[in-house]
């Protein structure tokens, strides 16, 4: 004896409920000889009567009243299944946990998240802010799916795969001199107070590279540890800081001119993730959309236009 598929549960409730078989057609938006085909095969590959025929009417047979009630119960069951997978789409009930550099929270996260909102409305999302010696920890104690940083973590049980490439680009109070300027030099950034991280912290390291390389060791009149911090130093006129583009990825940024680098200058965004921890398909999407940020910064020319 055959068994029942989910199809044929299907087809055999809608012809209890409607009682023809044109009745049932409707109601499954199907051709009524189709369904009739199906009854009629289902009751011989079955080898039970599940109708009656009377007066045109299809009845539920006696024999087959306890077949029937399983039938709603199957029914009930697939509605409940679906209102769930549906409301796993919409991220209903379910955790986004990942964390991020503050440079790349300050204004490309907000933008990733508001897409990540729109796929899966009722997400709830946990953003949180790392310092990159952190990241090891959230990671291996699964308090996150992932992280995005400005340099690879170092770290045999991670892994970390390139999102986007971006520049570095020099920042100046509005008003000061430099500002004039198309783009500045780490010569002229040197002369100033100027505003850094500390060049032993990885990310440090990536802004004083161009200086480096231009055989300039970098003289700091003050340092902060995140990037924000140096940008509303400079915004307040307390000096002039070398920055990469996604820290100041806005379009207005009052008390902040944005200047092309004369030297070569970048910083690659990465995802950091645990080797052997398959990520959800929420995660994956927001990696992609993250991705997507990114390279629509970069490709954004978000220079202000120097006086004239």
């Amino acid at each position: 004896m055959k068994e029942l598929t989910l199809r044929q549960v299907e087809v055999i409730r809608a012809v209890m409920m409607a009682g023809t078989i044109q009745g049932a057609a409707k109601l499954l938006n199907v051709s009524a000889p189709g369904i009739s085909r199906l009854v009629k095969h289902t009751e011989e590959s079955l080898d039970i009567r599940l109708f009656e025929r009377k007066a045109g009417l299809f009845v539920p047979s006696t024999e087959a009243a306890a077949i029937f009630e399983m039938v709603h119960q199957v029914h009930r069951q697939m509605e409940n299944l679906n209102a769930a997978v549906a409301s796993l789409r919409k991220g209903e009930d379910v955790r986004l946990s990942f964390a991020s550099a503050p440079s790349i929270a300050q204004f490309i996260a907000a933008r990733a998240i508001r897409g990540i909102r729109t796929r899966f409305p009722d997400l709830f999302i946990d953003l949180n802010i790392l310092k990159i010696e952190e990241t090891s920890d959230y990671l291996l104690l699964e308090r996150g799916e992932f992280v995005l940083m400005s340099s690879a973590i170092d770290n045999s049980a991670l892994s970390s795969a390139p999102l986007a490439h971006g520049r570095l680009v020099a920042i100046v109070p509005e008003g000061h001199r430099l500002a004039e300027q198309r783009a500045i030099s780490v010569h002229d950034l040197a002369r100033e107070p100027f505003v850094g991280v500390d060049p032993a912290d990885p990310y440090g390291e990536i802004l004083a590279q161009p200086f480096r390389e231009a055989g300039i060791e970098p003289r700091y009149s003050m340092r902060g540890r995140f990037a924000q911090t140096v940008v509303s130093l400079v915004r307040h006129g307390l000096g002039v800081a070398v920055i990469d583009e996604f820290s100041v990825a806005e379009v207005y940024m009052p008390g902040v001119v944005r200047r092309p680098l004369a030297e070569p200058g970048g910083i690659t965004a990465w995802v950091v993730t645990k080797k052997d921890r398959q990520l959800s398909s929420f995660a994956e999407y927001a990696v992609g959309r993250f991705r997507r940020e990114l390279a629509a910064a970069v490709a954004r020319e978000s220079w202000d236009a120097p006086a004239v």
